[in-house]
């Protein structure tokens, strides 16, 4: 009879702690992070319009985020998410061309919207830039790579494919929790500053991530897309 007393607590005590756990909204993921400074694809939707993602006139206003918010709105929700594990540092291998913005389609599709090239908003830069990225969860990286389009490429008809990038930043090892703290309650966590290099680029390009987080083999993948002057 003790025994039996004894696993009915047991039981109870444990009930109790799995109600005593805070319960997450659906279709939000643990912080990660993403490019915020030109804002990624994901990222720059939500910012402008996660608190009015049902207002019609996102559909002439800002189309691709339009289409993007039709596919799948969790992708824009999961703005720190877009990540894969088990590369290995095998990008190229692992992602096929014309799914570089999503990852290869990682998280079962979520981010497939993101590859369609068009008139996606584009942020001005100048041909020296800095590229900021957020880190919410202070992460740290064993690298960030950056890369630019070659000039030549068009963002409003071409798929991006690995032949259509130039690495113009890599920075080798961030320790966890470097980089500047940021007060937004939403963002939380640390934005790291990488200057970049992209000569002779004019007019529309993207700007391609890699951020090889170092706690895990997760490594996260973005696109920005960006305006450069002439």
């Amino acid at each position: 009879m003790n025994s039996l007393r004894t696993v009915l607590r047991i039981f109870v005590i444990a009930i109790a702690a799995v109600l005593a756990l805070p319960l997450l909204p659906a279709g939000v993921a643990f912080g990660h992070g993403s490019a915020i400074g030109p804002p990624s694809r994901h990222y720059g939707c939500w910012d402008r319009w996660g608190s009015d993602f049902q207002n019609p006139d996102m559909a002439t206003e800002d189309p691709m985020c339009w289409q993007a918010w039709q596919s799948d709105t969790n992708a824009m929700w999961n703005w720190n998410g877009l990540y894969r594990e088990s590369v290995d540092g095998d990008h190229q291998a692992v992602i096929p061309d014309g799914q570089l913005c999503s990852g290869g389609r990682t998280g079962g599709g979520r981010y497939a919207a993101l590859d369609e090239p068009g008139p996606w908003e584009a942020a001005p830069v100048n041909n020296q830039f800095t590229f900021r990225t957020h880190d919410q969860a202070r992460h740290g990286a064993d690298y960030y790579r950056l890369y630019v389009t070659r000039q030549g490429f068009d963002p409003l008809t071409d798929e991006l494919g690995w032949g259509d990038l130039q690495l113009v930043a890599d920075t080798g090892v961030i320790p966890p929790g470097e980089g500047t703290p940021e007060n937004d309650p939403v963002l939380n966590g640390v934005t790291v500053s990488i200057n970049v290099n992209a000569p002779g680029r004019t007019g529309r390009h993207i700007v391609y991530m890699i951020w090889q987080a170092s706690h895990f083999d997760q490594t996260f993948y973005s696109c920005s897309d960006v305006v450069f002057p002439g």
